[in-house]
């Protein structure tokens, strides 16, 4: 008893499991001790703690309790070495424990008496002791890791110690260094289960000369071997029970030695890359029970021999490229529960696929999935004979017809997936009277009308719920008042004209998601807004901006009628650390200035406070946010400079700044201290000076818009350093990486990364497309110089546009490298010189301004040159297609290069040149000079051009 006490002393017991433990107590009738009947010596030790099983009869809350629960009770500490006096001991259990960072004790290997050690995930770390191997009589050793492999080995020799073990799990274990690990577990002769998944084991050797043929169970899933076969020896293992290579990368056809493995009950081969067809003696296996093939590559049909697999329960081909009509036989397997089909090429109506299934299994299917295939037709109404029916997935299909009544009569199911269809018509309470088990129904982007009356109390209560895209409005549905158990709402796009009620916002805390985005909702918000991620987008909401809990993540309250300051949001609970990551504040009517109160949301990546009425500064503080990738203050009236904290974003993808009143040179700090910009835009704000060379740093940047400010100086040559413009490859999108934790459970992500564009004259706002789109703008400056050869080598690059400047010399000859120019606006400038005849070759080209420049001579003969609007070439010495003139006045050809004669010393004159301009010279001051110098004639002058302009007023008003 005094060994077991010492044992106690260095336990963590938190929640008092070993109350009974005491020291005039009798350990027998301890908690967890077992004696022997006859001798009352301590042979067993139950101190496992006990992980609650999901309860589908409780709520989110309920379940999250009772796991909190367990992992407050979980034992921890270490072990004290007091064991080794248990002499009798021979079964020990230590696990869903929590001895984190503690090693196995090398001294649990003079325990010889044990017969089975259970440690699966009770938290040990590091080198599993070797001296285990001393434990001659284990018949039951489980190290599993349960999802981490803070434990390792160097080698398995040890293991040759144990003649007597039957059942070996060192599941997540890291055995990378145990190059041996075939060669001793094959030492083993009464070893029949044998479990190595996702141990990052080395290899898998092609032979072997089989001793442990008495194996039942072999699994080795997840161990990720580089593109081998499956191992000739393993179709050997004649009496395996149950075999589970998963997840290796084991490709070319199913094998056909698999063929002799006629015990097998479970076979699961998913995520593989086996790239045949289902094999017909696949389906000879009469006493298989589980088939999983989900994730390979296997094509063509299933044969009608399915039939012949009498005893399977379960059968997965999720994510294949299996195609055609599921046969009917499927329909006579009578034990099967569980059909996965989803993500496949069946072309057949689900009206022939549920009457197939219809005979014995409608009283025996609990699970049918059917999603992301190509099924279409009207849903029957033999759906409602699956009485069973617990899950059932159709969506990403293209069933069409009205949602059948008997659906109301799927009294066991939970949850529902019917999203994205093409299912009409109307919905009413009695397609869900008797659905008194629903928790999930996920059934967006269809066309249906749900009509339900005002007092209507639903028979479920349900936990997600996605009806994005029906037509709920124009009352916000008082039924979801009485949901509750919600945690995720998606009814975005529903024709929602109303306020929200009072009581709905009262469920508010309990949510998780909440998507009412793309309505008609007006009124206030009138809660603080705790759900992880909300999206209220879109929609007449109005009055000040909620606040927020430290529980949100993701926050979207963009294109609403929010106003006033934004100071009580970013300083509401000051000193409190905020969660959030995403923040969409664009398209409202908020003003004043930002607060400087950002320090406790330095967990932002995506910060928009666009289209707003924004004035002062850009706070400091704003430089915090060290996450921050995306940060967009465009159209507002920010004044003053970008504050050089920001410098500390090192992070940042984009700066939008766009129409602000911001001052100052372009920071050359933006090019050292922010690497991975991609997108840089600038326009239309008050910047001066030179543009920084320090940008060329920003081999990332793919959108650059520095125009409608007062830049001086030259195009900086070094241009050429911009990586991400001079290449086609698309990039890596990290530009909406940063979305990805939005799409979580049922509800839409929240928007894509997204910029507003001048682009051919007009602006564009770019979304899904915009990691494809690379653009320079520096038009409307006072840029002088000549266009720099080096920007040639962009060839990546879409748009270019240098119109409105001071720009001199002639266009960048090999300009035609530029392949992937779409448009090109170089008008309003002092350009010179004939336009390249490269140009000629870009045949991507949509859009070319070249007007109101010095540009001479010819236009080059192209199919794309003289399909674009004479407006492009107007204002400069051109001529020819798609102008008027044709190069030739009085017979003169100008495309001609003009020589010169020995009599004129190489210059010839044109005469006709020469008149005109003596005539012009004679005629204005024949008609102005007068005007300027006599007085009484310039009073009359301009008399008479009054009295005109009356006249003329007074036909155009008659």
């Amino acid at each position: 008893m005094s060994f077991l006490l010492n044992f106690k002393q260095d336990l963590i017991d938190p929640s008092n499991r070993l109350s009974s433990w005491t020291v005039d107590g009798d350990c027998c009738h301890w908690l967890g001790v077992v004696c022997h009947n006859l001798t009352a010596h301590v042979h067993q030790l139950h101190l496992r703690s006990f992980p609650p099983v999901w309860d589908d009869s409780m709520s989110q809350e309920q379940n999250d309790a009772e796991y909190e629960a367990y992992w407050r009770s979980r034992f921890g500490g270490k072990l004290n070495p007091s064991l080794l006096d248990l002499k009798h001991l021979n079964y020990f259990d230590l696990s869903f424990n929590n001895f984190f960072a503690s090693p196995i004790l090398e001294c649990l290997s003079s325990m010889k008496s044990l017969t089975s050690l259970n440690l699966f995930n009770a938290g040990f770390v590091g080198l599993i002791p070797h001296q285990l191997g001393n434990l001659s009589n284990l018949l039951y050793l489980n190290l599993e890791g349960y999802g981490s492999n803070d434990l390792y080995v160097n080698n398995l020799q040890w293991l040759s110690g144990l003649p007597l073990l039957q059942h070996l799990d060192m599941s997540y274990v890291n055995l990378s260094k145990a190059s041996d690990w075939v060669q001793v577990t094959n030492t083993l002769p009464s070893l029949f289960d044998l479990r190595l998944s996702s141990s990052q084991l080395p290899f898998i050797p092609s032979t072997l000369t089989v001793n442990f043929s008495s194996l039942l169970t072999l699994d080795l899933s997840d161990n990720y071997f580089e593109k081998s076969l499956i191992p000739s020896w393993i179709f050997g293992l004649r009496n395996l029970v149950s075999l589970d290579l998963s997840y290796n990368y084991f490709q070319g056809p199913i094998p056909v030695d698999l063929h002799n493995m006629t015990s097998l009950r479970d076979l699961d081969l998913a995520g593989n890359n086996f790239n045949s067809s289902i094999p017909n003696w696949l389906y000879s296996f009469s006493r298989l029970e589980s088939l999983n093939l989900r994730f390979n590559n296997l094509q063509g049909t299933i044969s009608s021999a399915i039939g012949n697999l009498t005893s399977v329960i379960k059968i997965d081909l999720l994510g294949n490229e299996l195609g055609g009509k599921l046969p009917r036989s499927l329909g006579d397997l009578c034990n099967l529960q569980y059909i996965e089909l989803s993500s496949n090429k069946w072309s057949q109506e689900i009206s022939e696929i549920l009457e197939s299934l219809s005979g014995c299994l409608s009283d025996r299917l609990e699970f049918l999935s059917l999603g992301d295939s190509q099924l279409h037709g009207h849903l029957p109404n033999e759906l409602g004979l699956f009485k069973n029916l617990v899950e059932l997935y159709f969506s990403n299909n293209s069933i069409s017809g009205p949602l059948p009544v008997s659906f109301g009569q799927l009294s066991k199911l939970e949850i529902v997936y019917i999203g994205s269809n093409m299912l009409k018509g109307v919905v009413s309470e009695v397609h869900f009277s008797n659905l008194t088990s629903l928790r999930t129904l996920f059934a967006s982007r269809n066309q249906l009308t749900l009509k339900a009356s005002q007092n209507w109390i639903p028979p479920f209560q349900l936990e997600y719920l996605s009806l994005q895209s029906w037509n709920l409005g124009p009352k916000f549905p008082p039924w979801l008042c009485l949901q509750r158990h919600l945690q995720a709402l998606d009814i975005s796009d529903t024709r929602i004209s109303d306020v929200v009620p009072p009581s709905f916002w009262n469920l508010s805390s309990q949510f998780e998601k909440l998507n009412l985005s793309h309505n008609l909702i007006h009124g206030e918000i009138p809660v603080i807004l705790s759900a992880s991620v909300i999206d209220l987008s879109s929609n007449h909401f109005k009055g000040p901006l909620p606040c927020i809990s430290s529980n949100v993540y993701g926050l979207d309250l963009s294109n609403n009628s929010f106003s006033g300051s934004i100071s009580h949001f970013f300083c509401f609970r000051v000193n409190e650390h905020k969660t959030i990551v995403h923040l969409n504040l664009g398209k409202n009517l908020l003003s004043g200035i930002i607060p400087d109160c950002l320090m406790n949301w330095n967990d932002l990546v995506v910060l928009n406070l666009g289209n707003n009425s924004f004035s002062g500064s850009i706070p400091a503080s704003m430089g915090s946010l060290t996450h921050l990738k995306s940060l967009h203050l465009n159209k507002n009236k920010f004044s003053g400079k970008l504050p050089s904290s920001l410098k500390n974003c090192e992070n940042l993808v984009t700066i939008d700044v766009v129409e602000n009143r911001l001052v100052g040179n372009i920071p050359s700090w933006i090019g050292h201290g922010c690497s991975s910009l991609m997108i840089l835009n600038l326009r239309s704000n008050y910047f001066h000076g030179h543009i920084p060379k320090e940008l060329c740093a920003l081999a990332s940047l793919q959108i650059l818009d520095l125009s409608h400010n007062k830049l001086s100086g030259s195009i900086p040559r070094c241009v050429k350093n911009f990586s991400a413009m001079a290449t086609n490859n698309i990039s890596n999108d990290h530009l909406n990486s940063n979305r990805s934790f939005t799409h979580y459970l049922y509800l839409e992500t929240l928007p894509l990364e997204s910029a507003l564009l001048v682009i051919k004259g007009n602006i564009f706002e770019y979304g899904t497309i915009l990691p494809l789109v690379k653009s320079i703008d520096f038009s409307k400056n006072g840029l002088s110089g000549k266009i720099p050869i080096e920007v040639t080598s962009l060839q990546g690059l879409h748009f270019l546009n240098l119109s409105y400047n001071l720009l001199i010399g002639s266009i960048p000859e090999n300009i035609g490298a530029m392949g992937s120019l779409e448009s090109i606006d170089f008008s309003m400038n002092q350009l010179s010189g004939q336009i390249p005849s490269s140009m000629s070759s870009l045949t991507f080209l949509s859009h070319l301004n070249l007007s109101n420049n010095n540009l001479t001579r010819k236009i080059p003969l192209s199919t794309q040159l003289q399909s674009f609007n004479a407006l492009g070439f107007i204002g400069n010495k051109l001529c020819g297609l798609p102008l008027s003139n044709n190069c030739t006045i009085n017979d003169v050809n100008l495309d001609k290069e003009n020589k010169g004669s020995k009599h004129n010393g190489g210059l010839e004159v044109d005469w006709f040149f020469v008149s005109m301009a003596l005539g012009f010279v004679v005629g204005f001051w024949g008609v102005c000079g007068p005007l300027l110098l006599n007085k009484q004639w310039k009073i009359m002058y301009f008399q008479f051009l009054d009295h005109t302009g009356y006249k003329l007023k007074s036909l155009v008003l008659l």
